[in-house]
């Protein structure tokens, strides 16, 4: 942390607490050097490999299989009380209602940021959970990959109609207006990333009447 930095925090009121601050390198360059330890007020802020922000379990390596066990776990807590809803003789619309309202939302909770990049075991992993609260309610529940295509489409759609959006330039239409532009792309980490994928769907999804 540089010495202007804080001068600025302690004048305009802001205090830097070095025990709540941790720092999370992000490198994936082939020959990777040291990096040096950022100090708050002369204390070395602590370094981790994994942090948890709105929910989300961001890893260094920007592997989500950290992500998506936790959401299984919180999930699988949850069929705890659906199976007791169950045992109540509730009709399946309510037992539906329960799952999407309680444990759909936990499975596709930031499902746009990470689903893309996850492993096939880490996508077999959240499917089972659909598939056991779907032997419980006895009812046809979509796919965590539909349910993400849809929110990534609709998020799209709502960047592209936002011109005041800092990712609206990156939906671009094509001279032909009929498709958009499709972003280059080196590494299948970013090509699997939203804005190419939200592209992909675009592309891919009939238009809007």
């Amino acid at each position: 942390m540089s010495r202007p930095t804080e001068v600025w925090c302690a004048n305009n009121n802001l205090a830097l607490n070095t025990k709540k601050t941790k720092e999370l390198i992000l490198d994936f360059r082939k020959k990777t050097g040291t990096h040096i330890p950022i100090h708050i007020n002369r204390t070395e802020v602590e370094r981790v490999a994994s942090f948890k922000f709105l929910g989300v379990h961001i890893s260094e390596d920007l592997s989500w299989t950290l992500n998506t066990s936790s959401l299984v776990k919180k999930a699988h807590q949850h069929l705890f009380f659906l199976r007791r809803l169950k045992k109540a003789h509730l009709s399946p619309q309510i037992l539906e209602n329960f799952y999407r309202c309680t444990i759909e939302s936990i499975l596709t909770n930031c499902i746009s940021v990470w689903y893309g990049s996850c492993s096939v075991a880490d996508r077999k992993s959240l499917q089972r959970v659909v598939k056991t609260a779907q032997r419980i309610t006895g009812s046809s529940l979509p796919t965590i990959e539909a349910v993400q295509s849809k929110r990534c489409l609709r998020r799209a759609r709502s960047i592209e109609n936002d011109s005041s959006h800092p990712s609206h330039r990156l939906f671009a239409l094509l001279p032909s207006g009929r498709r958009y532009r499709v972003l280059r792309s080196r590494t299948s980490r970013f090509r699997n990333s939203f804005i190419p994928a939200a592209v992909t769907l675009l592309n891919s999804a009939p238009p809007e009447l």
